[in-house]
């Protein structure tokens, strides 16, 4: 039986608006398109926020649409073209993303279709892996109509400057900033080499379409209709790179953790469907798990920088709550491998789960 929802929050009737002009500019674009789409005007309140600048405002609409949803996402923060494109890119794999029904590209105003109210995350049974399996099969051919899609050429390609870029926010944010560890000497020579290690291994797999945050927080479940159909969201970083990457995103999430035999389960449950659809993964599943394990590995330690600089920068502490998680994926993934002992020594003195006897570093 899946746990029911969580109870939604009740809605805040009032946007509050920091910039007037922006305020002003939003009633005169909503005052445009609220004829053409049947929308209440009075109605708008906010739906939610993310870890970047942007916010969506649910609004009500006559007819079978009974609501929409609007996308506040200010141009000079937040570049709006790369959702419209990866929106329609994901509809035409044949994957429910939003609609963009009118967009304002020089304020960053979207209208939108309503995906529902609850995410995966929302409705998942955190105490039954097992009773996950069809929302977690709902995602799986979600990701596969997506890859199936790929294109070379089309998205930004996630190459090894892109990898080494994202790898650096584990020693800036998270040991520099979080944990006040001077990265110089010998750990950041460790640092170095294990990140090489770390991209070389990761771009030997294959290049698809990769979501980037493919995760049940991201995934949209909506009952509406009668049937539960699973929409996607936060996809406008998307880029071109390992087949590992989506999969590895999708088990190993940033809110909820599962036993590794879920994980595993439902790994070969991809890796399965992926080989019948033809998606270019291994022969064999021992070598793709290990290929997902180092993608995951290297998504561990970015977001674990990530979680630390929307806390130390951006004034956004939850998420650095759920550091840990992250810290537990990098040590169990780096004890697997030899090759990664270093990096185990490291995290695990850094973190206090051992003396430091084995390094030299300083902390500020």
């Amino acid at each position: 039986m899946t746990a029911s929802a969580p109870p939604q929050p009740a809605p805040e009737t009032t946007i509050a608006w920091s910039d007037p002009d922006r305020a002003a500019a939003f009633a005169r674009w909503l005052e445009r398109v609220a004829p053409a789409h049947r929308l209440h005007v009075d109605s708008v309140r906010l739906a939610s926020a993310d870890a970047s600048f942007r916010r969506y405002f649910r609004i009500d609409a006559l007819g079978p649409a009974a609501t929409r949803i609007v996308m506040d996402a200010p141009p000079a923060q937040e570049n709006s073209a790369p959702f419209v494109q990866i929106a329609q890119l994901l509809r035409e794999a044949g994957v429910t993303a939003p609609q963009v029904l009118d967009w304002d590209r020089d304020h960053g105003f979207l209208l939108l279709d309503d995906l529902g109210t609850h995410t995966m995350l929302d409705v998942i049974d955190r105490d039954h892996p097992d009773a996950n399996r069809a929302r977690y099969e709902q995602a799986i051919d979600a990701l596969i109509r997506w890859q199936l899609a790929s294109r070379p050429g089309v998205l930004p390609p996630y190459d090894e400057a892109l990898l080494q870029r994202e790898l650096t926010l584990f020693p800036q944010w998270y040991l520099g900033r979080h944990r006040g560890v001077v990265v110089e000497g010998k750990l950041a020579e460790t640092l170095t080499s294990t990140f090489a290690l770390i991209v070389k291994t990761n771009l030997a797999s294959p290049s698809v379409y990769v979501h980037r945050d493919f995760m049940p927080r991201n995934l949209m479940v909506d009952t509406r209709g009668g049937s539960a159909t699973l929409g996607v969201l936060d996809f406008q970083d998307a880029v071109y790179g390992p087949i590992t990457y989506d999969i590895a995103s999708l088990l190993r999430d940033a809110f909820l953790s599962w036993d590794e035999s879920f994980v595993i389960d439902i790994t070969v449950r991809y890796w399965e469907a992926a080989r019948r659809a033809g998606l270019p993964v291994d022969a064999d599943f021992g070598d793709f798990y290990r290929a997902v394990e180092w993608m995951g590995l290297q998504r561990h330690l970015k977001v674990a920088g990530i979680f630390a600089r929307l806390t130390l920068r951006d004034g956004k502490p939850r998420y650095l709550a759920d550091a840990p998680r992250f810290i537990g994926y990098i040590r169990a993934t780096a004890s697997r491998y030899r090759e990664l002992k270093p990096l185990l020594r490291l995290v695990d003195e850094i973190e206090g789960t051992e003396a430091a006897t084995a390094w030299a570093f300083g902390r500020v």
